[in-house]
């Protein structure tokens, strides 16, 4: 079995493409904590390169910019090439199945002055990453 769940923050904004055939690609990369802190108490990142196909990729690139903590389940991908140089280059890359949003980093900056329409609601419940199980 080859199954893939990531969740972290978008380095940048997603690279999205379309094939000769028509096809759209989304690449981009998701920064994801590790689990410990290093010898010296500093957190660790992976950045790990995820690519997305189809109407999931078309949904990334437009509703998602850098910073955005996503959810990705996929399958881990290790292909080959022969660089200009002769040389032959591995590229190990995540191939999503599934996104989710799971907050934008606007929503976890400080509230201003002006309340939008979700304030009336009440307060936002912010995201718990312990998983209890």
């Amino acid at each position: 079995m080859n199954k893939v769940v990531l969740m972290g923050r978008l380095t940048r904004d997603p690279d999205v493409r379309y094939t000769q055939t028509g096809k759209v690609v989304t690449q981009f990369t998701l920064a994801v904590d590790r689990p410990f802190k290093s010898a010296d108490g500093n957190k660790e990142v992976d950045f790990v390169p995820v690519v997305v196909w189809g109407k999931i990729a078309e949904m990334i690139g437009n509703g998602c910019r850098k910073g955005h903590r996503l959810l990705v389940d996929g399958r881990l991908q290790i292909r080959s090439y022969d660089a200009k140089d002769g040389t032959k280059r591995w590229v190990t890359e995540i191939i999503a199945n599934s996104v989710e949003f799971i907050e934008r980093r606007s929503d976890t900056a400080k509230p201003t002055d002006e309340k939008s329409e979700m304030e009336a609601f009440g307060q936002a419940v912010p995201f718990d990453e312990e998983i209890p199980f």
